[in-house]
């Protein structure tokens, strides 16, 4: 199930810094802004620091 995306975050960062993240995003297939988001999450999950995940509904069963 795809996610839908609703934040827009902007940022200014070293041009050497910007191609270390193209450069990765690309050697993992990823986009810059998914390599980002995989870095914010692992990050996260590595100093214990919870993300709330979105309330979904199941509609499973639900005719």
């Amino acid at each position: 199930m795809a996610t839908s995306k609703t934040a827009t975050l902007t940022i200014r960062l070293d041009p050497d810094l910007k191609e270390a993240l193209r450069s990765a995003a690309q050697v993992e297939h990823r986009s810059i802004a998914n390599m980002i988001e995989v870095l914010i999450r692992e990050h996260c999950l590595k100093n214990d620091i919870a993300i709330e995940q979105p309330k979904t509904s199941d509609k499973r069963g639900e005719r």
